[in-house]
């Protein structure tokens, strides 16, 4: 049985002197961070003696398990050192613990996502790091020190085209020709409001359309909800404007939909566009984020800035008055995706990271 192979359908627990790089997720909750590693980790593992380490992520990915962090202080087998890839504070916090505090042969690497300056504690940790890589131009406009942009990549096989009648607006039963959707948790700094917003604004002149929002409310958005679905009702378009919340699984409706809008706010990086374009699904989004580094305006979809409703509204209306505009951007953004954002890409440039990192050594 290979190292990475579960036992009696348990989780895959590689023997820890084995490992290579660990990837720690310190975070119990579904995040932007934990969706990548959940999406990531498969693909180096092809390559790679790689594990992850921490609560949240699913059986099937290899998993070292608390008990055998005691071995990180020994070297992995066949390299000088074990690399850590921190995504969080947290998880650099680790690192340099186990690095400078318990000695243990291990370079860090730390990727960042913000697009914000740093408080402090976070740039003397981000000093400390081997390597840093940024997910964005614009992120790692915020860093300081040497970095290199390795943006995310999306597996094209999870999120692919309709391939059947299941995939088809009709198949949801919902009102209408077309469908529009924003996806993500409901609340401010995703730009649901804004969303809602422009669709009570727009759907009235288009009665072939059908929106629909899918995402998890909180405790602390539940106010803000029920405001947004109050405004709907208010329009007479609870009908049309439908609050589908979380979906077991939100890959066939990038499909069914013929339009994404994704108007956050602000954003780390932000996959929905890309989600959306290897559905071969045309894309409006606001410039949070990495979304204007991902869509080429006029081309996959339309960009507008964080935050104003109007321009989103000016940006969504030639879809709705051309539904065959947003076919052809979808087939664009599909193409886009497989040329530029495979996740086999950002596999491959952080391998590299990984192979600079034991070749300096």
């Amino acid at each position: 049985m290979k190292a990475h192979e579960p036992k009696g359908g348990g989780p895959s627990r590689p023997a820890v002197r084995q490992v290579e790089v660990v990837a720690p997720n310190f975070k119990r909750r579904l995040s932007g961070v934990t969706s990548t590693i959940v999406q990531l980790v498969p693909l180096q593992a092809q390559s790679l003696r790689i594990a992850t380490l921490g609560p949240g992520l699913p059986e099937t990915l290899p998993r070292l398990a608390w008990w055998q962090a005691p071995g990180l202080l020994r070297r992995p087998q066949g390299k000088p050192f074990r690399i850590w890839h921190a995504r969080r504070n947290t998880e650099m916090v680790a690192g340099v613990l186990l690095r400078h505090v318990l000695r243990a042969p291990v370079r860090l690497v730390f990727t960042s996502a913000a697009q914000r300056r740093h408080k402090p504690f976070t740039r003397w940790l981000i000093r400390r790091m081997d390597r840093v890589v940024a997910t964005s131009t614009r992120s790692g406009s915020y860093l300081g020190v040497p970095h290199r942009v390795v943006m995310h990549g999306i597996d094209t096989a999870r999120f692919h085209p309709p391939s059947g009648p299941a995939d088809r607006w009709q198949a949801t039963g919902l009102p209408g020709k077309y469908g529009i959707g924003c996806f993500g948790r409901i609340r401010h700094q995703k730009g649901t409001d804004l969303f809602v917003e422009v669709m009570t604004e727009l759907l009235p002149r288009y009665p072939e359309w059908t929106a629909v929002i899918l995402g998890r409310v909180t405790a602390e958005n539940r106010a803000f909800a029920d405001g947004l679905r109050r405004k709907v009702e208010e329009a007479a378009l609870g009908e049309r404007i439908l609050f589908l919340g979380e979906v077991p699984d939100v890959k066939p409706w990038y499909r069914r939909i013929s339009l994404c809008v994704a108007p956050s706010r602000n954003e780390g990086f932000g996959l929905t566009p890309l989600e959306a374009m290897a559905s071969s699904t045309a894309t409006v989004a606001s410039d949070a984020g990495a979304y204007a580094e991902l869509i080429v305006p006029g081309e996959t979809g339309a960009v507008t800035p964080a935050g104003d409703a109007e321009a989103l509204a000016r940006a969504v209306e030639p879809y709705l008055a051309d539904p065959a505009m947003a076919g052809r951007h979808g087939a664009a953004g599909l193409a886009h995706v497989r040329g530029s954002f495979a996740l086999e890409n950002e596999a491959t440039s952080l391998r590299e990271v990984y192979e600079e990192l034991w070749g300096a050594q």
